[in-house]
């Protein structure tokens, strides 16, 4: 169906397709680097629902790490060491291909180390703190260091209270989304790969020798398809291992004289925060509400917004005035496994999604392998 498309229109936009992503977020733009670098003459093109990457490529907070040591003994303990440590060099392995694919200057990035914060004497800091030797032995080879993990007796020099105790990341950084976003949209363009923004994707059928992709305003074909809407995907494709999570987010005005720097983690990773310069951004708490959250509708509730609220000024600064700047949601894609799926559904369609909450960290890598499906 044409949708009142002029033949100019269809001429040159929207006829001749060969390589189409799904999903403008640093997976989808990832594959379609690839593609494009593979193949220059393909005419490689990414379409995307909303006006910017929609999803959380853009919603993110920008940590850029492969696990606190509490995650990684989760995930040890449900899926056993191999698999943990395969994921590790999975999201190790995407984070320095998107450091050297756009430069740390870039994206705006930082290794200010990152920190899993633990009250005093709990059952849990005596668990993970006695885990660090371990973690450090076997996490040297693929991270490059015998010291990744390391103990912090002093949290006051963050701010926080007597009752903290850190176990910190060495390895860990943070970064830009937005800037990291802007650049890979920067390189694609230059790459000549077309985006089209505002396109819904209501429906997707191979036939005959391609695949057909109706959407909110026209139909267009292509050769190969490859879909990256990561915690969306259930709406095109139902039934897969895979479910949406909403992260909120909120964001501080400038805290004058903040001692806080870095990248922290709390309670298996469910709560995190950081400096953005001056002021601090926080998010999560999904677990307080996990079947509230359990959507792709942005937004932001009470339940959540109250939670983060009183962690901030029970823990993060408990006697200091602050002012929410910006709130906001990202939605993730999870699963009973932690493993992203990058497979093929044909011969000419596959799939790159469901980055466990870590895109920052594997996307570059994921958006590589689903690019490579169809070599």
């Amino acid at each position: 169906m044409h949708k009142n498309v002029s033949y100019w229109e269809q001429n040159v936009f929207i006829d001749h397709i060969d390589f189409a992503v799904i999903g403008s977020g640093i997976v989808g733009l990832n594959a379609a680097l690839t593609r494009k670098e593979k193949y220059p003459n393909e005419n490689v093109v990414v379409i995307e629902r909303g006006p910017l990457p929609s999803g959380a490529s853009t919603k993110n907070a920008g940590f850029a790490c492969f696990g606190s040591i509490s995650e990684l003994v989760a995930d040890m303990e449900q899926n056993g060491e191999q698999a943990m440590l395969e994921l590790v060099k999975k999201r190790w392995e995407g984070l320095r291909r998107l450091r050297e694919k756009l430069g740390d200057h870039k994206i705006d990035y930082h290794e200010h180390g990152g920190y899993e914060l633990f009250y005093e004497d709990t059952e849990d800091y005596q668990k993970y703190k006695n885990q660090i030797p371990f973690f450090n032995d076997c996490l040297a080879e693929i991270i490059g260091t015998k010291e990744v993990f390391t103990e912090i007796s002093d949290a006051t020099k963050f701010g926080f209270g007597n009752n903290i105790r850190l176990i910190k990341n060495t390895v860990e950084g943070q970064l830009h989304p937005g800037k990291m976003m802007k650049t890979l949209l920067e390189k694609a363009n230059k790459a000549g790969i077309q985006i089209y923004s505002g396109l819904t994707i209501d429906h997707i059928e191979e036939v005959g020798n391609k695949v057909l992709l109706q959407s909110n305003f026209f139909d267009l074909t292509t050769q190969k398809l490859l879909i990256a809407t990561n915690g969306f995907t259930n709406r095109i494709l139902p039934d897969l291992d895979l479910q949406p999570a909403r992260n909120q987010v909120i964001i501080t005005k400038p805290i004058p004289g903040l001692l806080l720097k870095g990248c922290f983690h709390y309670d298996q990773g469910y709560y995190y925060f950081r400096n953005v310069g001056d002021r601090i951004l926080l998010g999560g708490a999904r677990n307080k509400a996990p079947l509230e959250e359990t959507t792709d509708i942005f937004g932001t509730t009470a339940t959540i917004q109250n939670a983060l609220m009183e962690f901030m000024q029970s823990t993060i600064l408990p006697a200091t005035a602050i002012e929410i700047d910006y709130k906001w949601s990202g939605i993730l894609g999870v699963g009973a496994s932690k493993s992203p799926i990058v497979k093929k559904l044909s011969n000419r369609i596959g799939m790159s999604i469901r980055l466990g909450g870590m895109g920052v960290a594997i996307g570059t890598l994921v958006g590589e392998e689903g690019s490579n499906l169809f070599d």
